[in-house]
Parts: C-alpha cells; sequence; structure tokens
C-alpha cells in the first residue's frame, strides 16, 4: 500500500527512484531536479516522458503546491506508479509527474513558500498592483485574521478568536468572511493568503515546465493533489471557472460523487489559481487541443460552519506564530493543529484518500 513519507527528503528520494519504474515502459523518459533559487538544496523534479509513437494525450499529476498537503501527495503519486502505470500505452500517452512545486513548505511543513507567499494566488500575468483592490473586505478584517503579537497564551488567543468571530460574522457574515479569507491578498505581506507582489521562482518554474511539457498534445488531463477542504474523509474535485462542462458531467467521468466549480457558490473564488492559469495558457498558446484541469481536495476538518472556523482558526494562529513567534508551548500545540489540518493521523483518513484518488485515476484510465 502506497504510504506517507516521514520528511520532504525521504518523498523526493522516493520518487527520484521511480524514473527506473517509468523508463522500463517509457526509454526515453528524463528526470529534472530544478533547484529552488533561494535553497539551491531543495528542488521540484520533474519525470516527463513522451509517447513513443504519437502524442495522443498526456497525463500530468502534481504535488506539493502547498507544501505540507505534498505529503499525501506523495502517497497518491506513489498509488499512480504501483497500481496505473502499467495500464497506460507508452505507444500514445504521455507523463508530466512533478513532485513539490513548493519544496521549502514541504520541507518545513508549511503551506505558503518561504516569503509568506501562498504559491495557489501567484499565478498572475500582469501587473500585481491592481490586485490590491480585489479583495475590499480584507483590509477591513486584518486585525482579525492577523493579528501582530506573539502567540504566548493558547487559551487567551482562542478566547480572542471566539469573540472576533462573532463580532466579525454580525458585521460581515460568514460569507464574506470566507471569501475575504480564502480568495487571496495582495495587501498584507504578513497576511494569511498572501498572493505575493510579483511571481515567485516557483511559479516562474511551474509556467516553463507546463509550457514546455503541454507542446505538441492532442489531449491533456492534469489533477493537482491538495488537502483541507471539504467533508472529511471525502474527496472534491474542485474545477475551473474556465472548465465548460457541468458538474453533473464530469462526476460521471471522473467517478467523484463532488464536484465543484472554483466560485462563491460551490467553492470559493480564487485570484492567481495555477490550474485557471492553465486554462488561459492552452488557450493562448495551444488552441484547439483538448484540456482539462481540476484539484484532488482531500476533505479533513470537515465542512460546517464550527469546523470551517475550526480551520480559520489554525490558519490564523500559524501564520501569527510564524510572523511573530510565541512560546514553546504554543508552537506544539498549534503544530500537531496544522498538521491535523492538512494531513490527519488517523490510519482510516489516509485509506480513504487514497480509495477516492483511485476512483479518479480509474477514470483518467478510461
Amino acid at each position: 500500500m502506497a504510504t506517507v513519507p516521514e520528511s520532504y527528503t525521504q518523498s523526493r528520494s522516493r520518487f527520484q527512484a521511480r524514473l527506473d519504474t517509468v523508463t522500463a515502459r517509457w526509454p526515453e523518459a528524463i528526470l529534472r531536479s530544478i533547484p529552488l533559487a533561494y535553497d539551491p538544496n531543495l528542488t521540484t523534479d520533474v519525470i516527463s516522458a513522451d509517447p513513443l509513437v504519437s502524442k495522443d494525450r498526456l497525463i500530468v499529476i502534481t504535488t506539493g503546491e502547498h507544501g505540507i498537503e505534498g505529503f499525501l501527495g506523495s502517497a497518491v503519486m506513489e498509488l499512480f506508479f504501483e497500481e496505473y502505470l502499467t495500464r497506460l500505452d507508452p505507444q500514445t500517452t504521455g507523463l508530466l509527474l512533478i513532485h513539490a512545486i513548493n519544496p521549502w513548505g514541504m520541507h518545513n511543513w508549511e503551506r505558503q513558500n518561504a516569503r509568506n507567499v501562498d504559491l495557489n494566488r501567484n499565478f498572475i500575468d500582469g501587473d500585481f498592483e491592481p490586485l490590491k483592490k480585489t479583495n475590499p473586505d480584507y483590509p477591513a478584517l486584518s486585525p482579525y485574521f492577523a493579528p501582530e503579537k506573539p502567540l504566548n497564551d493558547v487559551s487567551a488567543a482562542c478566547r480572542d478568536f471566539f469573540f472576533a468571530t462573532i463580532k466579525n460574522f454580525a458585521a460581515f457574515g460568514p460569507k464574506r468572511i470566507r471569501e475575504a479569507a480564502l480568495m487571496g491578498q495582495y495587501y498584507a505581506p504578513k497576511g494569511i493568503y498572501h498572493g505575493g507582489m510579483e511571481l515567485q521562482p516557483e511559479t516562474k518554474t511551474m509556467m516553463e515546465v507546463y509550457r514546455e511539457g503541454f507542446a505538441g498534445y492532442a489531449d491533456i488531463v492534469h489533477l493537482d493533489m491538495h488537502t483541507g477542504y471539504g467533508p472529511r474523509d471525502q474527496m472534491t474535485l474542485v474545477t475551473s471557472p474556465h472548465e465548460k462542462r457541468p458538474a453533473a458531467v464530469l462526476s460521471e467521468k471522473f467517478g467523484a460523487p463532488r464536484v465543484a466549480a472554483a466560485n462563491p457558490d460551490e467553492f470559493y473564488t480564487m485570484q492567481g489559481d495555477m490550474i485557471d492559469w492553465e486554462y488561459k495558457l492552452v488557450e493562448r498558446e495551444f488552441p484547439g487541443i483538448k484540456f482539462f484541469a481540476a484539484t484532488c481536495e482531500f476533505g479533513t476538518y470537515g465542512d460546517s460552519i464550527l469546523q470551517a472556523a475550526h480551520s480559520l482558526r489554525t490558519t490564523i494562529v500559524k501564520n501569527q506564530l510564524n510572523q511573530h513567534g510565541g512560546t514553546s508551548q504554543a508552537k506544539e500545540w498549534v503544530e500537531k493543529e496544522f498538521r491535523e489540518l492538512y494531513l490527519p493521523s488517523d490510519p482510516a483518513w489516509l485509506v480513504k484518500a487514497l480509495a477516492d484518488a483511485r476512483m479518479s485515476f480509474d477514470a483518467v484510465m478510461k
């Protein structure tokens, strides 16, 4: 059974060793280890394998855009190697398999990169400056989302969050708070879900990998692995607003009982989303090909109002600890909460996550 690695280093070594598995069927497959610009000891690793005869289709699997989420992504990638690789036709099907888009985040068990940028809010074409105005509620809610003081007393922080949540729910409503928190913001570099004010090195790397990797294919399917959002023990297939097929069609095609589009009614709005950028790339540079990309979101805490508040609290206190420090006791508590948010310790959760991944892979194999 595919397992979750203990560290980024172990996960990377395991992925790199899979080149031999791939070259057994795609003899010309290559492994590229792309060093991170600000920490060359960390790499994004890419196994690419073009078909032996014709570029009919390309399967793309990516992990670790939000670093800590790459641990479940690593297990899903192992599942693909173990159970699905031999079901593909190397004559007509190519592979683009990517380990740790955000290697610093995965190495350090963080979601963002070393500059506190959420890479899935950073895929922007053009000037970032106008984006400061795209999340109008964030400035008013900034003191709530990003307290500017050390995290010294966990009980007091939880109490403050409880009363601040009641106050802000009354003033803004839960939907506006959710949108302001999750949309991505370009206002506060030390805040949550910060999209940056320039393209990050990790983003530039992926843009070039996709441009090069997509060339010449007639049909591309991309599944990007994430954890955190949605009902506990349930994968949600999150599609781009650029995907024209309705949820019911995609649910049947990909065997996913839960499909949501990235909009305020079904999921939440995002600025700078990687998959949205890919759709625009294909339209602009590879017109006429069939393209489908979606995020596989494996739910952890759950999606009720109370569970969503718990998730937001964990995000807030983790950012507070990162930006302003805190006691060792607070750090221990926060780190445990944060890992449960993105990699639950219950073994049954992993079993169900892998079962859900199989459903999507089964559909892709068809």
